[in-house]
C-alpha cells in the first residue's frame, strides 16, 4: 500500500526502459525453473493491477489472480464460537504476509516462492531456492546480511535470523525502527536502550520456500490469532512470526540460505533513484539485458 513511500510502490519504474521489479522478479524466477507467476492482490485493483502489471508479465508465463480480502476468513470461522463478531468493516490494513501467502492456495501445485512484489533480490535467491526443492522438502528461506538492506532515507524493519549448528533457521526476531550508522546500524529495543549491530547478521526480506503442506499450518496459525487477535483492526499475522513459532513447535523445518546478490526495494520515495542507479548497474555489468523482455 506504499504509506511510507506515498503511492503503489509496485507499479513505479525501475529499469532503463520502464521495466518493474516486478518484472525483474519474474525474469529472475524463469530463468531458475519457476513456471508460474501468482499475484495476491485487492479485487478492487485487478483492473488497474491487470493494465499495469498483468499485460507486462502474461505474454512471458502463466499469471494467476488471487485476491486478499478482509472478509477471506477460514471456511469454518463462523462456527467456531469467537466470543463475539469480528468487526472486519474496521480494519484499514490486511490481515497480513501470513493470510496472503495462504489465500494464494487454489492457485498453487507444487514447491513455491513467496516474494514481497516491490523488493528485489537477485537471480541467485531464485537459483538457490530452486536447487534446494530439488534436494529437500524443508521449507527455506534467502536471507541477507542487514547491511545490504539498510535505507539512507529513513529507519527500517527486521526480521533477525538465529540458527542452529547444522544451519536451519530457528528463530526470527523482529526488529523495527533500525537506522544504519557508519559502523553498522542501531536500534531502540523495548526497554528505551540503544543496541547496535554490525550489519553483518541475517534477516529475513521476506523471501521463502514453502511446498503446498504449509497451508493447513498457516490456516491453523491465522483461525488462532483471529481468535486471540482478530478485534484489533492494526493487528497483522506476519509469515516470519508464524514460521518461527512453528519452527518452535516442531512442525517445520526450514533450511536458511544466504543470497550471493545484493537486495534493495522501495521503502521510501527517496529509494526509488539509488533502485534505478541499481538496476543501470547490473544491465551494464550484463546480467540483465535492456529492455528486459527482447
Amino acid at each position: 500500500m506504499g504509506s511510507r513511500f506515498g503511492g503503489v510502490k509496485q507499479v513505479q519504474p525501475v529499469g532503463p526502459h520502464g521495466e518493474l521489479i516486478i518484472e525483474y522478479s519474474a525474469f529472475d524466477a524463469l530463468r531458475a525453473g519457476f513456471g508460474r507467476l501468482v499475484l495476491v492482490i485487492r479485487k478492487d485493483i485487478e483492473k488497474d493491477f491487470r493494465d499495469t502489471i498483468g499485460r507486462r508479465l502474461e505474454a512471458r508465463m502463466d499469471v494467476q489472480y488471487v485476491f486478499q480480502e478482509m472478509d477471506t476468513l477460514p471456511a469454518d470461522w463462523a462456527g467456531r464460537g469467537q466470543a463475539a463478531p469480528l468487526q472486519v468493516g474496521n480494519r484499514t490494513k490486511p490481515w497480513g504476509t501470513a493470510h496472503a501467502a495462504l489465500v494464494a492456495q487454489p492457485a498453487v501445485r507444487g514447491p513455491f516462492a513467496v516474494i514481497n512484489a516491490d523488493d528485489f533480490y537477485g537471480a541467485s535467491a531464485y537459483r538457490t531456492l530452486a536447487a534446494h526443492f530439488a534436494a529437500s522438502t524443508d521449507y527455506a528461506m534467502v536471507g541477507y546480511p542487514l547491511s545490504q538492506t539498510l535505507s539512507e532515507h529513513g529507519t527500517v524493519s527486521r526480521g533477525l535470523c538465529a540458527t542452529d549448528a547444522a544451519g536451519r533457521l530457528t528463530a526470527i526476531t523482529e526488529i523495527t525502527k533500525i537506522e544504519k550508522t557508519v559502523t553498522g546500524a542501531r536500534y531502540t529495543d523495548a526497554t528505551g536502550q540503544t543496541q547496535q549491530l554490525t550489519g553483518a547478521e541475517i534477516v529475513s526480506m521476506n523471501f521463502w520456500g514453502f511446498t503446498p503442506a504449509v497451508f493447513p499450518q498457516l490456516e491453523a496459525a491465522f483461525a488462532a490469532f483471529l481468535a486471540s487477535r482478530g478485534q484489533d483492526p492494526k493487528a497483522e499475522i506476519y509469515l516470519p512470526t508464524t514460521l518461527s513459532d512453528l519452527n518452535a513447535r516442531g512442525e517445520a523445518r526450514i533450511a536458511l540460505h544466504r543470497s550471493e546478490d545484493a537486495w534493495f526495494g522501495l521503502t521510501y520515495k527517496e529509494d526509488l533513484a539509488s533502485a534505478q542507479a541499481a538496476i543501470r548497474a547490473l544491465v551494464a555489468a550484463g546480467k540483465y539485458p535492456a529492455p528486459l523482455w527482447k
